[in-house]
């Protein structure tokens, strides 16, 4: 069964497919003076999907107290394009509420996936995207999942057909000077045969100056990938980052492809998130190569948040960003 929150995600992002194919967890840096900072993690942002529950009950408070546990900025979620909101709030006034909170929106999630699917010709009208994040002042664009009509059925063609819909909507968002990023989860790291990967397709079928990649830490990890080694590979393309924390005890990595040709669902079953810095990531290694990575946006996320108080969990995970992570 799928929660209600995800439901409601899915519902403001919307994403229109069937219950039946999704899983219960998928689906996500300036100083004062408006410079970047060398080392984005001094200036991190929030992916608000952390917080889902509270910013619908009251996005303008929980925006409040972003700021005040020291959050630079927002990565949003779950437009309502018909209606031209977030969470209710008309773009104008969603950013006046940011401004007067010194926060930045540099990246939302928008959904693609129809976009992105080669069998669907009812394709989301991603210019109403653009609009929205040239009158909220982001800069990225970015497509939070793959076509979801059968997870499990993803073959190399589809991921070269997604790479060239990224590039499309790439050169479109490079004319309103926007970007065009992808995030991944974990299914984009299944061997596709001749040990490739959908995500290693889309990273080498899409064009550098059109498109970039917001590597999710966790999901990478999850997938048994070392995030360096993809630095390595595909040197600055990562410039986005989730940093978000495995729980040690479900940190057992995927066993591909034994694993791999589980369904989804169950797949899930083995996930469990926790504070940044509390769980088994060694973020301190991986941020030594940020600048192989090109970053330069990160944000904390936890898709799920155990803690009664999630406003005390992003103030853990925010405190172990800045002690340990910003050298």
């Amino acid at each position: 069964m799928m929660n209600n929150s995800r439901r409601q995600f899915l519902k403001q992002a919307g994403i229109g497919i069937s219950a039946a194919y999704l899983v219960p967890n998928f689906i996500s840096c300036q100083n004062k003076a408006g410079a970047i900072s060398d080392n984005p993690l001094q200036n991190i942002g929030v992916q608000l999907y952390s917080i889902r529950d509270l910013m619908d009950k009251d996005p303008k408070g929980s925006l409040e107290q972003i700021a005040k546990i020291g959050y630079k900025h927002v990565e949003l979620y779950g437009i309502d394009a018909a209606a031209k909101q977030f969470w209710k709030l008309p773009y104008k006034e969603l950013k006046k509420i940011l401004d007067d909170n010194g926060l930045k929106t540099h990246s939302g999630h928008y959904d693609m996936a129809k976009y992105l699917s080669k069998v669907h010709t009812d394709k989301e009208d991603i210019a109403v995207y653009f609009d929205a994040a040239k009158e909220l002042g982001q800069e990225y664009v970015i497509a939070p999942v793959t076509p979801m009509f059968d997870l499990n059925a993803l073959k190399k063609d589809d991921y070269l057909y997604a790479a060239e819909q990224l590039n499309k909507a790439g050169e479109q968002a490079k004319k309103l000077g926007l970007k065009i990023a992808y995030h991944n989860h974990f299914w984009e790291f299944r061997d596709l045969g001749n040990n490739t990967t959908g995500e290693e397709v889309m990273l080498a079928f899409t064009e550098p100056d059109l498109v970039d990649f917001e590597l999710d830490l966790f999901w990478a990890e999850k997938a048994g990938k070392n995030p360096i080694a993809l630095f390595e590979k595909f040197p600055n393309r990562f410039k986005l980052w989730h940093v978000k924390d495995m729980d040690k005890t479900k940190s057992n990595p995927i066993e591909w492809p034994k694993d791999g040709n589980l369904p989804i669902e169950q797949i899930f079953n083995d996930i469990k998130y926790t504070e940044v810095g509390t769980g088994s990531i060694n973020f301190p290694e991986i941020v030594k190569e940020k600048n192989k990575s090109g970053l330069k946006y990160a944000f904390v996320e936890q898709d799920n948040i155990d803690m009664p108080n999630k406003m005390e969990s992003l103030k853990i995970s925010y405190d172990y960003v800045q002690a340990n992570l910003t050298k």
